[in-house]
């Protein structure tokens, strides 16, 4: 497939993305962010209680680099990894500081040489779960059952000029504050109330304390039997 529909949910039109703007402590670093689904896009676009758009976009995949981060032996872990060195977790504990540099040093992955990334998205809520799994409070597990909760589908990031070269834009739906906030307040309640009882039913399970006095690594078969299943 060499050509892709994407949108970008926004409180305005935009007509031409300009690389190197926008929030630089999104999940995979400064870049672009959309997503295949104008629902979704245009639930974004509500999220601070405004009216906006869902941005329509035509994306030429042809000649461009993409990593797929939620397919092959990729896993939780280098999403993980990936979100640690971009988002601005607060550090509360030794443990976390340990953990969290044990996951940049063992997990990271090179993604900042692709024009194009897809992964998945870290809500609010989302963010939370990977928090709770960086204070030892929720096993791997759980955080991999946690990431599948509310139906966020994978975010195309466009990280490249050449990426930038290849959008063009098509039209601006316009997105009703009224329908689409109180869909992202409730997508965002269910999961965290979903995430709750996940959280209470503690079970046997590896911890990040687990993974640090075990050494793990990337490739280790244990852990690839935990996120790959």
């Amino acid at each position: 497939m060499n050509q892709i529909i994407l949108f970008h949910g926004s409180e305005r039109i935009i007509k031409k993305p300009v690389m190197g703007k926008g929030n630089r402590r999104n999940d995979y670093g400064p870049g672009f962010y959309l997503t295949e689904y104008e629902e979704m896009a245009k639930e974004w676009a509500c999220g601070r209680d405004r009216d906006g758009y869902a941005n329509r976009y035509m994306l030429e995949l042809e000649d461009l680099s993409v990593l797929y981060m939620t397919r092959g032996t990729y896993h939780i872990l280098n999403w993980l990894a990936v979100l640690l060195e971009n988002r601005t977790f607060r550090i509360s504990s030794d443990l976390m500081e340990d953990g969290r540099r044990y996951l940049l040093d063992h997990f990271m992955i090179p993604y900042k040489t692709y024009d194009v990334i897809v992964g998945r998205r870290a809500d609010d809520s989302y963010f939370s779960f990977a928090n709770a799994f960086l204070n030892n409070a929720i096993s791997l597990q759980q955080l991999s059952v946690a990431m599948r909760l509310g139906d966020l589908g994978e975010q195309y990031v466009l990280k490249s000029a050449a990426a930038f070269e290849r959008i063009s834009f098509r039209e601006a739906v316009p997105a009703n504050k009224e329908i689409y906030y109180p869909k992202a307040h409730g997508r965002d309640l269910a999961a965290r109330e979903a995430f709750r009882r996940i959280r209470s039913n503690r079970r046997d399970g590896v911890y990040l304390m687990d993974l640090l006095r075990g050494d793990w690594e990337n490739d280790d078969e244990r852990l690839q039997r935990i996120v790959l299943g």
